[in-house]
């Protein structure tokens, strides 16, 4: 089964939509639901510039925005290296080195905006050695509240672009407990 660059990081941006960039010390997300559209390229290599635009719903309130920063911290705990958060004219500014598989994987991303309404992260990451044939990629992600949760909706859900609803809470409370 041929898996494509631009879906490996969707999945990713999608965790990453839930807890920008590692889950470091970031500003609560305002609960409700919100819409995530996450556009991605490849600097490099024999596609570059091609990619793809995913957007999903995920439906948050407080408690829901915690765990999934919490994950994102114990993630990053686990498979990265370097996870540096700073302000620079009003913007975070995230510095991460990361291990997937055997690939190591630097990433700068800037996020401007405020959680409350609309937030903005642009990023750019090179693997080593390459990841599915590519040395570089982009993404940019951009996220805004549209209001209230679905009446048919609980804190977790999420809706991929493909309609199928899941909710991320459920995943994670059913996830494996390591020793």
């Amino acid at each position: 089964m041929k898996i494509r660059l631009s879906a490996v990081i969707a999945c990713i941006a999608a965790g990453v939509a839930a807890c920008p960039a590692l889950a470091l010390d970031f500003p609560s997300r305002k609960p409700g639901l919100w819409e995530i559209q996450t556009q991605t390229g490849e600097a490099t290599g024999k596609s570059a510039g091609h990619g793809g635009t995913h957007t999903v719903q995920q439906c948050i309130d407080a408690a829901t925005d915690k765990a999934l920063r919490d994950m994102g911290q114990g993630m990053g705990k686990d498979l990265c290296s370097k996870q540096e958060l700073r302000t620079d004219g009003g913007k975070l500014v995230v510095d991460s080195v990361c291990k997937i598989g055997n690939t190591v994987a630097s990433t700068h991303a800037v996020i401007s905006g405020d959680f409350n309404s609309a937030y903005r992260m642009e990023s750019k990451s090179t693997y080593n050695p390459p990841l599915m044939g590519r040395a570089e990629g982009t993404s940019a992600m951009e996220a805004r509240w549209i209001g209230p949760c679905k009446a048919d909706q609980k804190p977790g859900d999420m809706v991929m672009p493909n309609g199928m609803k899941m909710n991320v809470l459920d995943m994670m409370n059913n996830r494996p407990k390591r020793p």
